[in-house]
């Protein structure tokens, strides 16, 4: 038979049709429960909406990020010599990275704060409402299920009128478990990573600069996300 060799009982492929160096990811549970299907299902709806101008979509997500300084002091980079720093490195603390993305606006703000608390996930949220987009109708804005990202943490950090007036101007749509993938604010964070911070950074105030740097950087050429992965794709 084509494409059999004689006591195999697998194809032949060829070398250059196998691509062992690519591959694509995604977390859906063998045994799929209506929650998770559900959720999924209203986060890609979400995704094909349109542009609507009063009404921005926005992703957002977290990730730890520890302080690292050099035990030893570097030796500096010189023609046709990279930067050398000794392999020993000091622990300087974690912190918490917030990244918020509106894929339609090309736009993100990344910011880095000592905690990841209620109150830190609420000061965000009152900045992203009341500064960035004050004169907005409503925001969609897609999170995953973290104990902190809820609308009780609002009231936690501000007195009631106020908590209740940002509450008001939310959409919120949850990933769902085991779905965090879905969130197109973890492929900012993963931008991020591999082009800011790849590398040792001892002090929050300096991780400050460098991610605002980052964003400034993309923003000015509104560096945007071209998501395929459709309902269809999940049930096909």
């Amino acid at each position: 038979m084509h494409g059999y060799k004689p006591g195999n009982s697998s194809p032949c492929l060829k070398k250059t049709q196998l691509k062992a160096h690519l591959k694509k990811q995604w977390v859906i549970p063998e045994k799929q429960n209506g929650e998770f299907v559900a959720r999924m299902e209203d986060i890609l709806e979400v995704y094909a909406l349109p542009r609507d101008e009063n009404i921005p979509l926005v992703c957002m997500d977290e990730q730890p990020v520890q302080l690292l300084g050099n035990r030893c002091r570097t030796v500096p980079m010189k023609p046709g010599n990279p930067e050398k720093e000794d392999y020993q490195y000091t622990r300087n603390g974690t912190c918490a990275i917030f990244m918020f993305t509106a894929p339609l606006e090309g736009w993100r703000h990344v910011d880095a704060q000592e905690h990841r608390t209620k109150v830190d996930w609420a000061k965000q949220i009152e900045y992203l409402v009341n500064v960035v987009f004050p004169d907005k109708q409503k925001i969609r804005l897609v999170q995953d299920n973290l104990n902190t990202h809820t609308l009780g943490s609002l009231y936690e950090a501000f007195e009631p009128e106020k908590a209740r007036a940002i509450a008001k101007r939310l959409d919120i749509h949850y990933t769902p478990k085991h779905g965090s993938w879905l969130n197109i604010a973890e492929i900012g964070l993963s931008a991020l990573t591999k082009q800011c911070l790849c590398r040792r950074i001892s002090e929050l105030d300096v991780l400050r600069k460098e991610i605002s740097a980052w964003e400034l950087s993309r923003n000015e050429v509104s560096k945007s996300v071209n998501w395929h992965f459709t309902t269809s794709d999940a049930t096909g």
